[in-house]
């Protein structure tokens, strides 16, 4: 497979986000490296770590 890959200038002129899904990522341009960050803004009281529990009785 051979493939070419021209590069041309790109102009934004606006970019407007609406919303963020808990994975996403915007790339405008030329990408080198992607740093993954992570927030969790729940506070550490509020996070239940055990057991699972079932949604509903088994039959």
């Amino acid at each position: 497979m051979n493939m070419t890959v021209v590069n041309k200038g790109i102009t934004i002129g606006r970019i407007q986000v609406t919303g963020v899904s808990s994975s996403s990522v915007l790339m405008v341009g030329d990408t080198e490296v992607i740093t993954l960050t992570s927030v969790f803004d729940t506070p550490p009281e509020s996070l239940i770590i055990g057991p699972f529990v079932p949604l509903a009785p088994e039959r």
